[in-house]
This record gives C-alpha cells, sequence and structure tokens, in this order.
C-alpha cells in the first residue's frame, strides 16, 4: 500500500518566494530519507517552494481562474512530500514518527488511492490508467 506523507510547515503560506530550508535541518532530513530508501519502502521524496512562487486554477465559477500565490485565505500550505509503500497505516505512522521534523511541522498520512480501491464500474471508467503511469516514468 503506498501512503503519501504531507509536510506540513508553519508558517510556509507567507514565506517569501525563494524561501529554502535552513541548512542544519538538511542534514538530518537526507539521513531520513536515506534511511526510508535503504528500508526499501521510499517510492518519492520532494520539497516544494513556497505559495508565493505558485498559482492555484480553481473552478468555481464553471471555468478556470487563476489566482497567483501567495494566497490569503489559506492557513496550512505543503512544503514537501514522501510516498511510501508499507503494509498498512501504522506501519506509515511509525515512518512519520521517525521524521527529523522541528515543532513548527506536522506530517499528514494520506493512503494514495489504489485501483483494487475503487469498485468494478470506476475501474473500467480508468482503463489504461494504469499504463500511462508506467509510461510516465519510462
Amino acid at each position: 500500500m503506498r501512503y503519501m506523507m504531507l509536510m506540513i510547515p508553519s508558517g510556509y503560506e507567507t514565506a517569501e518566494p525563494g524561501t529554502l530550508p535552513e541548512a542544519e535541518a538538511v542534514g538530518p532530513m537526507m539521513r531520513y530519507n536515506e534511511e526510508l530508501q535503504k528500508a526499501g519502502v521510499l517510492v518519492a521524496a520532494d520539497g516544494l517552494h513556497p505559495p508565493s512562487m505558485g498559482a492555484r486554477v480553481s473552478f468555481a465559477k464553471g471555468f478556470p481562474e487563476v489566482t497567483d500565490g501567495p494566497f490569503a485565505e489559506v492557513k496550512e500550505v505543503l512544503g514537501g512530500y514522501w510516498i511510501i509503500d508499507v503494509g498498512s497505516l501504522e506501519e506509515a505512522i511509525e515512518w512519520a514518527k521517525r521524521c527529523p521534523g522541528s515543532p513548527n511541522e506536522t506530517i499528514e498520512i494520506r493512503k494514495v488511492m489504489e485501483m483494487e480501491d475503487f469498485p468494478e464500474d470506476l475501474q473500467k471508467a480508468v482503463t489504461g490508467f494504469e499504463e500511462m503511469q508506467a509510461r510516465k516514468a519510462e
């Protein structure tokens, strides 16, 4: 089962463009990432630039509307993520607890939807999706 661990750093929603993690935090995080990799559970991991460098596309009015960052109404934003492949939510929680996070960081854990999570009618509706995902990785 794949789980996404979402890093939510408090205050990142107002970070200036180009804000980067502090150097002393990078070493412990890299060791944690290497531990995930050596255990064979790491699928992907990336940090994200602050919202001030991004944009949002909403469809509330029935058409795409673009808002450039930062986003005034946002209280929490993602700073990065890991995708891990483990046997259970409990195992994902144990990995998240090992993260060298700081007091202003929270990790949210969400199960990635797998094909077997969908009923048969939805599986038929997404026919070809798994092949598309495989081609993307090439």
